[in-house]
């Protein structure tokens, strides 16, 4: 129903904030990710959003990029996941790092979000593996499309890119970036590492 708001943040609670739309409050449920990313005062946003219609109520759901609103959206077509569940796993990981972890199947890293179990986890990764697309894996970009949030998401896009023009799958570059990520923000170490990662593999 509603793909985006531009408004004013005139309000931040714990898990949900309130976006002033031509004198229209919408209160929005987000993940600490996508509220830290909210500016206050007079300052407009843009923040993408799913509306979620139960018998009962319904329920607004905001993110500060796309990529993070589509993978709220995979997660939620998972059997067994609803929208607040789906919403804590992507407040404890991020949609990089949760893309990466779907991507290798990193069962310990999904398992460790808020309600999901080992079954729900390993829904997770069967349903979504070939479900994952190159932004969500490169990182999400700031509200408005602005630069990267974070500064090593280029390094680590450009990386991405160089390691699959070798020759390398999408899934085989993500998981060699993933052990070697935290070790250099440079896209020429960052190959040379996950190069020399899938070499000792």
């Amino acid at each position: 129903m509603f793909a985006y708001l531009e408004g004013r943040v005139t309000e931040k609670r714990q898990d949900e904030m309130v976006l002033d739309v031509g004198g229209v409050g919408f209160l929005i449920s987000a993940t600490p990710q996508t509220m830290s990313r909210m500016p206050g005062g007079e300052s407009k946003c843009r923040v993408y959003t799913k509306l979620v219609v139960k018998e009962d109520a319904w329920d607004l759901y905001g993110f500060a990029s796309k990529e993070e609103q589509e993978m709220f959206e995979k997660l939620t077509a998972v059997s067994g996941v609803g929208p607040k569940t789906a919403l804590g796993v992507l407040a404890a990981l991020p949609v990089r790092d949760l893309a990466l972890a779907i991507v290798t199947g990193d069962l310990k890293a999904i398992k460790s979000a808020p309600g999901i179990g080992p079954k729900t986890a390993q829904r997770i990764l069967l349903e979504l593996k070939d479900k994952v697309s190159d932004e969500e894996l490169v990182g999400e970009y700031a509200v408005g499309g602005a630069a990267p949030a974070a500064p090593a998401s280029g390094g680590l896009s450009d990386a991405m890119a160089a390691l699959m023009a070798l020759g390398y799958t999408q899934g085989e570059a993500a998981g060699a970036l993933n052990k070697v990520k935290d070790q250099s923000d440079k896209t020429e170490e960052l190959i040379r590492l996950a190069l020399r990662a899938m070499s000792q593999a």
